[in-house]
């Protein structure tokens, strides 16, 4: 005969924050309520897979309140420009070249990875530590997508341009588009006025409309960390009560 004891047991678990600079008020967080039908697959949330169906708000993300309805959505201000960088056809060797406003990159490989040319782009002199990411890649044929923050954060900035010194492969050239101009908020609704972040990751099924959430409205974070590319020196309009530190 089996003897089957009773067991209890218990897990805690920490969201992956990255921007947290400190837990210093994400015990006081607000309950609050999402409007989904404003927030954007691969921009505000990943999508669900056949493993893990629902979708996943990102912690971390700016909010603003729609003054119509109480609910939450995305902070609607200044946009950050997004250019993309190409390296094309099927080249094997050489390097490339990026000029932005004047000021020319040291030579980048042909199949460079997004923290080179990052590296490249942060060594101009017009461009601080800080002021650009670069994701995707790496080079060729994968398009990486250059965000400007900073000082550009809701600026239509200057193109960039590229001069190719590419070896190898067929038709090999470089090209630079835009994805997303930058400028500032036109938001209408108050999401224009910054409310606070998302304290924690919300999962939510899809064709759902409203979810709940946690507001972290105080504490201190790290701005250039945040899944969306934030200036807090450019926030024109805070909520009453708001008061969050960056580092």
């Amino acid at each position: 005969m089996n003897d089957f004891q009773p067991m209890r047991t218990s897990e805690e678990a920490t969201a992956d924050r990255p921007w947290l600079a400190s837990l210093v008020g994400v015990h006081d967080a607000n309950t609050i309520a999402l409007d989904l039908t404003k927030f954007v697959a691969g921009v505000h949330y990943e999508a669900g897979t056949a493993f893990q169906p629902r979708n996943v708000i990102k912690s971390g993300l700016p909010l603003g309140k729609v003054t119509a309805t109480g609910l939450y959505a995305p902070y609607a201000g200044p946009t950050s420009e997004v250019q993309t960088v190409t390296v094309t056809g099927t080249p094997t060797g050489g390097t490339y070249t990026l000029t932005f406003s004047g000021q020319t990159t040291a030579a980048i490989p042909y199949n460079a990875t997004a923290a080179q040319v990052k590296t490249a782009l942060e060594n101009l002199s017009n461009i601080a530590a800080g002021e650009v990411t670069v994701t995707g890649g790496p080079h060729p044929g994968t398009a990486m997508a250059v965000t400007f923050g900073g000082q550009f954060m809701g600026d239509d900035v200057a193109a960039m341009t590229a001069t190719a010194s590419l070896t190898g492969g067929s038709t090999p050239g470089v090209t630079i588009g835009t994805s997303t101009a930058g400028g500032a908020g036109t938001a209408t609704d108050g999401t224009e006025v910054f409310a606070g972040l998302l304290a924690t990751e919300s999962l939510f099924a899809p064709g759902s409309t409203k979810t709940s959430g946690a507001l972290l409205w105080h504490g201190e974070v790290f701005a250039n960390k945040l899944p969306i590319p934030f200036d807090p020196t450019d926030v024109a309009s805070v909520a009453p009560g708001v008061s969050i530190h960056y580092r």
